[in-house]
């Protein structure tokens, strides 16, 4: 079941490696997809801002466990390009150790913090009390979000990207089918929604910490602490925690963005609650082929494979490239009826705003496809401080042209939709600078 990339055809081994991953991740959207078109169908205008404004804080706060394991991952991908089983057994113990108390601390502190987040994320009054009730319930769901990712984490290093993909398959499914039952037949409004996706990612979580327990000797080392190593520890903090920052800055800063969004009353948080879900689904599967690309990329680090990873380098720009110009032409001419499909027909003045954010941001997938690439490339080749810079770059930007346009009577809320693609482009510019001046000169 485990692929070696560091043999066969180029291009067709990323692609067939990818594929189960871009359909995974695109029914891990079916998540947040399912509350917000049920919500937004069935509970009206206010539900459908609270249940989109808490899907940009757990993606903040799971993008912290997500990072740690994607980290992670690039080491196991090394060790196993390297075949080196012991050093292999030796970063799985450590980093289980390490991920696992940051998911209970986390949940912790999430709790801890529950009620200061209304004046935070600017949540209008007639949305706070929706949202609250979301947020006590998802929460509990974040150490079901690190058994999950954890273990696919691992599979999909040793080139394993099937089996993550049919355990998302069902708990997709699953989800949906309680979030009809809690929200439209028992009534249990946002908290049943909430309710649907924890019980999705508990079965998805254990059950596939389960199967991979007992299929993958290697991991076998999580309760084996004679596997513990200091020097281990020190190794897996560095990629981990590097990875981890890169993503929790990338999603703090999309949070900072949605406190500004709220500021703009329930119409636009309505709009581009809606908005974004339709975006996460564009441009999941060149983010997630961004991260087939690392796995590549570090197996055949770990290899020495210098001229397959050029290759490689080559054949993942174009495929990115061609699938962005492609999705980009189809969010400009169907994001009215895309908008449709989540908000009523009836109201006019989200799905317009929403329309205006896809056509302005959704012209420009090519920025964020690169920059998916140059995130996967400089992990996997041992370079995570380089990624963390590329966030900052991208997403300070982000952050500080929305900040500084809204503020103009006449821009407005344009300003922010504006300054998503200006990022990309200015954190895509530095990374090929630097990968030409620093990196292609040297190992790869």
């Amino acid at each position: 079941m485990d692929r070696d990339l560091t043999k066969g055809p180029v291009t067709s081994s990323m692609l067939l490696f990818a594929l189960p991953m871009i359909v995974g991740n695109l029914l891990q959207q079916c998540y947040n997809i399912a509350d917000t078109l049920i919500v937004g169908r069935f509970l009206g205008q206010n539900a459908l801002a609270a249940v989109g404004t808490s899907f940009s804080l757990m993606t903040f706060l799971t993008s912290i466990l997500l990072g740690m394991c994607m980290g992670s991952g690039a080491l196991f991908s090394m060790r196993f390009g390297q075949r080196n089983e012991t050093a292999l057994r030796e970063s799985v113990c450590a980093s289980f150790v390490f991920i696992a108390a940051a998911s209970i601390i986390l949940t912790a502190v999430a709790f801890a913090c529950l009620d200061l987040l209304r004046s935070f994320l600017r949540v209008p009054a007639e949305a706070w009390g929706d949202m609250r009730s979301y947020l006590f319930v998802i929460f509990w769901g974040i150490p079901a979000t690190f058994l999950y990712n954890y273990f696919a984490s691992y599979l999909r290093a040793v080139g394993n990207s099937v089996v993550p993909l049919v355990f998302l398959a069902g708990s997709a499914v699953l989800n949906i089918g309680l979030d009809l039952l809690f929200v439209i037949t028992l009534g249990r409004g946002v908290a049943g929604a909430a309710e649907a996706t924890v019980i999705s990612q508990y079965l998805s979580g254990i059950g596939i910490a389960a199967f991979a327990l007992a299929k993958c000797a290697p991991l076998r080392a999580v309760v084996n602490v004679r596997c513990l190593r200091k020097k281990r520890i020190g190794e897996v903090c560095s990629f981990s925690l590097l990875t981890c920052v890169q993503q929790s800055v990338m999603n703090l800063g999309i949070l900072m963005v949605q406190g500004l969004v709220n500021s703009f009353g329930t119409v636009t948080m309505a709009a581009f609650a809606a908005a974004v879900k339709i975006d996460a689904f564009a441009y999941m599967p060149v983010q997630d082929f961004g991260n087939a690309f690392s796995t590549f990329i570090a197996q055949n680090y770990g290899a020495k494979n210098t001229e397959r990873i050029r290759s490689g380098l080559k054949s993942a720009v174009c495929v990115a490239m061609v699938f962005c110009i492609i999705v980009s032409a189809l969010i400009f001419v169907f994001a009215d009826p895309l908008m449709a499909v989540f908000v009523g027909e009836n109201e006019t003045a989200i799905i317009s705003e929403g329309v205006r954010y896809l056509r302005i941001e959704g012209a420009f997938y090519c920025g964020i496809g690169c920059l998916f690439l140059l995130y996967g490339l400089y992990r996997a080749l041992g370079r995570p401080g380089f990624s963390v810079v590329l966030t900052v770059v991208s997403l300070g930007t982000r952050v500080a042209l929305a900040y500084l346009l809204s503020a103009i009577p006449a821009v407005g809320v344009v300003g922010i939709w504006w300054s998503v693609p200006v990022g990309w482009f200015l954190a895509d510019a530095v990374g090929l600078v630097y990968y030409f001046k620093k990196v292609r000169g040297s190992s790869v």
